[in-house]
C-alpha cells in the first residue's frame, strides 16, 4: 500500500494546497466539501453530503460486511498566515494551521487506494466540519455527523492527526486515555462599588477575584490527586473602567482539562465550591458551566492495530509512543459510540524547528501525505479481510 500511495503522491499534494490556499471556518466548509465530492465522484464513490450540517460520507465495498470509518476533518483556524509558500492561504484572517487540509487531502488518498481494491466489507469514509469550533447549541462536527448517522453500524473508527514536532516516515501511537476533555467556566464574580478612596463602603469585586483566583489555580495541586492530571486556567478576567472606582463585578472565563470522567466532575465542583468564597465574603457570584469535547481514549485493541501495520510499513524503529496531551479533540466523540484511536503522523519539515499547531507559520513536509494514506488504507484493508 505505501508503494501505491507513492504514485499518487502528486495528487496528494495538489489536494492539499487546493484546501490550503482557501481555508474554511467551523460549519461552512462548502468549497472545501465540493472539492471532496467532485473528488469522490471523480472516483466512482458514492457520497453523501449535509451531513453533520456540511459534511461529507463516501462509501467504499460492499454490504453487508463488517464496517470500518476513517475520519478527517475540514475546518481551518482564525489566523492570519505568516509562510510565504505560493499556497499560503488567499483568505485573510484564516489559516490551516492545524493540518485540517492534510487530513482531507490524506483520506481522499485513501479513497483513491481503496476503490482500486476489492473491499469484504465497507469502509466509511468520514469528512467532517467543524472541530475546531462549536455552533450556536455549542455542538461541534463530531457529534452533528453522528447525529445524522455517519456511524450507524460502524464497527471501528480511527483518524490520524499531523505532528510537527514527529519527523517524516514515522508515526506514534497510544492506547488509552490520551486527549484531555476541555469545559470553559465563565463566572461573575459579584460585589458592591463605589469610589476607589473609600473601600470600607463597598463590596470590593476585584479583592474577591483576587481570593478567587488563588483559589482556581490551587484546585490541581491541593485538590485533585497527585497521580491525576488536570488543569485549570483562567484565560479571560475583566472589570474596572477607571483607577478610583472600585467595580460592581469582574468576569472571569477559563478551561479545564482532565482525563478521567471522574476528575471532569470533580474540578466543576471544586471551581462552584471555589467561586462560593465570594459569599463568605459578603460578595455573590453567577456560574455557568460549558462542558465541551469528551476526553479522547484510544481503544487498544484498535492501537495495536495502527502499531502493527506501522511496523510493517514503516519499520519497527519509526513507530513510537504517543505524549498524553491536555489538547482536546471532537475525535473523542467518535470513540465513546464504537471502538477508535488516533495516530500521530509525523510531519515535521526537514532541516526546520519544529512548526507548531495553531500558530501562523505553521506548515508540514507534504513528503508525508502518501505515509499517511498508505498506514490507513492498509489498516482499513487488513481489517476487512480479517487480518487483524
Amino acid at each position: 500500500m505505501l508503494e501505491d500511495a507513492q504514485h499518487i503522491k502528486s495528487e496528494l499534494i495538489e489536494w492539499r494546497r487546493a484546501i490550503h490556499r482557501y481555508p474554511e471556518l467551523g460549519f461552512n466548509v462548502f468549497r472545501t466539501a465540493e472539492l471532496v465530492t467532485q473528488t469522490l465522484n471523480g472516483l466512482g464513490i458514492e457520497t453523501q453530503n449535509g451531513v453533520g450540517k456540511s459534511g461529507v460520507v463516501a462509501y467504499l465495498g460492499e454490504q453487508p460486511g463488517p464496517i470500518i470509518a476513517i475520519r478527517a476533518d475540514m475546518d481551518a483556524l482564525p489566523i492570519q498566515e505568516e509562510n510565504e509558500v505560493d499556497y499560503a492561504s488567499q483568505i485573510p484572517g484564516s489559516m490551516h494551521a492545524c493540518g485540517h487540509d492534510a487530513h482531507t487531502a490524506i483520506l481522499l488518498g485513501v479513497a483513491k487506494l481503496l476503490s482500486q481494491k476489492t473491499l469484504r466489507g465497507q469502509v466509511r469514509l468520514l469528512f467532517q466540519p467543524s472541530e475546531e469550533v462549536a455552533d450556536e447549541d455549542g455542538v461541534s462536527g463530531a457529534p452533528r455527523m453522528i447525529e445524522d448517522g455517519a456511524l450507524e453500524n460502524v464497527d471501528a473508527v480511527i483518524a490520524l492527526h499531523v505532528d510537527g514536532k514527529l519527523k517524516t516516515g514515522e508515526i506514534s501511537i497510544e492506547e488509552g486515555w490520551v486527549g484531555a476533555a476541555a469545559d470553559t467556566f465563565r463566572a461573575h464574580i459579584i460585589g458592591y462599588g463605589g469610589h476607589g478612596a473609600y473601600p470600607h463602603q463597598t463590596v470590593d469585586s476585584i479583592w474577591l477575584t483576587s481570593n478567587v483566583l488563588n483559589a482556581l489555580y490551587a484546585i490541581p495541586s491541593r485538590q485533585i490527586r497527585p497521580l491525576e492530571p488536570s488543569v485549570v486556567t483562567v484565560g479571560v478576567i475583566e472589570g474596572g473602567t477607571a483607577d478610583n472606582v472600585i467595580p460592581d463585578t469582574v468576569y472571569l472565563e477559563g478551561t479545564l482539562r482532565s482525563f478521567s470522567n471522574e476528575i471532569r466532575e470533580q474540578l466543576i465542583q471544586e471551581v462552584e465550591r471555589v467561586l462560593s468564597i465570594t459569599r463568605s465574603l459578603g460578595g455573590d457570584y453567577d456560574l455557568e458551566i460549558e462542558r465541551g469535547y469528551p476526553p479522547q481514549h484510544n481503544d487498544d485493541q484498535v492501537s495495536a492495530w495502527i502499531r502493527q501495520v506501522g511496523i510493517d510499513l514503516l519499520g519497527h524503529n519509526k513507530v513510537s509512543g504517543a505524549q498524553r496531551t491536555m489538547g482536546a479533540e471532537d475525535f473523542s466523540f467518535m470513540t465513546q459510540i464504537t471502538k477508535g484511536a488516533m495516530f500521530n503522523l509525523g510531519v515535521k519539515l526537514p532541516d526546520s524547528d519544529p512548526r507548531y499547531l495553531h500558530t501562523a507559520t505553521f506548515d508540514l513536509d507534504e513528503n508525508a501525505l502518501p505515509i499517511g494514506s498508505a498506514v490507513l488504507a492498509e489498516i482499513a484493508l487488513r481489517f476487512l479481510n480479517g487480518d487483524l
